[in-house]
């Protein structure tokens, strides 16, 4: 159970931003010629921030800081530093209710505006786990279509909302944008920027040490984001720290989004999603417990720790991301009960191909039935998803999406049978052993892997996709390896 004190620190995502790396944001802004008239920060917990601008901005006439937790308020009241100086306004407010854009008017038109801070590191269902209510109105913000709703893009970082609402307020003034955030955000919020044709001058990203400050173990950043009345420079400057000098450049080609630039108009010649190859993912069940085994000895063992006795006629060989990512694919004990050779094919032919079989799915129906992926409500009974004839092919090229490398592994059948793969797996199929070689010389090659890294946003959840490994057009990376030669 969670402790009260607890659960209101992460309902309100709470990582108070130290004065150390506070001063550290402030001075990398004064070297990026940052000189503003009004700042503001919509979420300034205990101050670190504000005292920090109102020390490094001289120039700054009113500094604003809006708060919702009133004990930070009263931590504010007793800084002398900060009660002294007549610039600094502080109240309280609620970043979901008030109108930011009301206290960034400005007397002059030529006043320029920063806002700056650290908004909550929490997502919306991370709030729902914990049954907080710290959140915006609920709304489809990204407007998402239903099956990615479903499938879990609906899902965001409250900080992702509230970048957002920021930048939007900001739309043609001249304006800067500060703020820490995991690095995920920082590109989501650019990717919006570019998607709604918003005004852009600049945007850079620059890693901060998220354990040393926050004990927090995830990848953040500052973004930094400079608007005026007309640019759309749709790029974002990618730094290792606060202090770095050197920068790769993330973009757009295409409307693709593109990690390095640079690297990739090197190779722009191999992309052509029309043209690459068609990766598969792997099979998709939802039920663990009761569709995947384990051989021990010559019996199977169920995730429930039951053993069965059924046919192995709908059962293959399992290999998960984890096995494909550590290169254990050649000894295999983890089975899958494969229900399905096509999407929407009826189940109920089991029941005269393997009646055992069929007699376990009804006793373990309940299981199934509920399970909780809204894609299985409406289709066949028992169904599972990810499943084709390239799931029964007898030669695969897997890579798994979640790792951050490119190994690519090559497998076969296992005592006659073809091998299949989790929903964690990307692979190609083939019905020919040397022609399954052949690709794998081409995708082990530098400049697929130079390819690919052009593409591949390392810090995701799942920063491989099949929509990347689907750009690489085979063809002309051969011709380009070809002429090498």
């Amino acid at each position: 159970m969670i402790q009260v004190t607890s659960k209101v620190k992460m309902e309100y995502g709470d990582f108070q931003t130290p004065l150390e790396l506070a001063e550290k944001i402030c001075h990398k802004l004064l070297e990026l010629n940052v000189s503003p008239d009004i700042i503001v920060e919509p979420t300034c917990g205990i101050g670190n921030f504000i005292q920090a601008s109102a020390h490094s901005f001289q120039v700054a006439s009113k500094i604003i800081g809006v708060e919702i937790n009133k004990t930070y308020l009263q931590e504010i009241q007793k800084n002398n530093q900060l009660t002294q100086d007549q610039r600094i306004q502080v109240q309280q407010g609620d970043f979901f209710k008030f109108d930011l854009s009301s206290l960034i008017k400005t007397k002059k038109r030529s006043d320029k505006i920063l806002v700056l801070g650290n908004f909550p590191w929490i997502t919306n269902s991370q709030q729902g786990i914990i049954g907080g209510e710290n959140l915006p109105q609920k709304t489809n913000f990204q407007n998402h279509n239903g099956l990615d709703a479903i499938t879990g893009k609906s899902n965001f970082d409250v900080s992702e909302w509230m970048l957002i609402k920021s930048i939007q307020c900001l739309q043609k003034h001249e304006a800067y944008l500060a703020m820490l955030c995991k690095t995920s955000v920082s590109r989501k919020v650019v990717n919006y920027i570019h998607s709604k044709n918003l005004n852009l001058a600049y945007s850079a990203t620059y890693r901060i040490n998220a354990k040393k400050y926050f004990d927090a173990a995830v990848d953040a950043c500052l973004l930094f984001c400079k608007f005026d009345s007309n640019s759309q420079n749709y790029f974002c400057d990618v730094f290792s720290s606060l202090d770095a000098d050197t920068h790769y450049r993330t973009g757009y080609r295409n409307n693709i989004p593109v990690r390095d630039t640079s690297s990739f108009d090197k190779l722009k010649d191999l992309h052509n999603p029309k043209m690459g190859a068609k990766w598969r993912s792997g099979i998709k069940h939802d039920c663990s417990k009761v569709m995947e085994f384990r051989k021990v000895d010559d019996a199977f063992v169920n995730g429930l720790g039951e053993v069965i006795d059924i046919e192995e006629t709908c059962l293959f060989p399992l290999i998960k991301g984890s096995d494909v990512a550590q290169n254990r694919t050649k000894s295999i004990n983890r089975y899958v009960l494969v229900t399905q050779r096509f999407i929407g094919e009826p189940t109920e032919y089991i029941q005269n191909l393997a009646p055992k079989t069929w007699n376990y799915l009804e006793t373990h129906s309940s299981y199934l039935v509920n399970r909780k992926s809204k894609i299985h409500k409406k289709s066949s009974r028992f169904s599972i998803f990810g499943v084709g004839s390239y799931t029964f092919a007898p030669w695969k090229i897997a890579i798994c999406g979640l790792y951050k490398k490119l190994d690519f592994r090559l497998v076969g059948k296992m005592n006659g049978k073809a091998i299949v793969f989790d929903d964690t797996v990307y692979f190609l199929s083939f019905k020919n052993e040397q022609v399954a070689y052949q690709i794998l010389t081409l995708l082990t090659s530098a400049p697929a892997i130079d390819f690919y890294s052009s593409l591949i946003f390392w810090d995701e959840k799942r920063p491989i996709k099949s929509s990347i490994l689907n750009s690489l057009n085979l063809s002309a990376l051969a011709e380009r390896l070809a002429t090498k030669f």
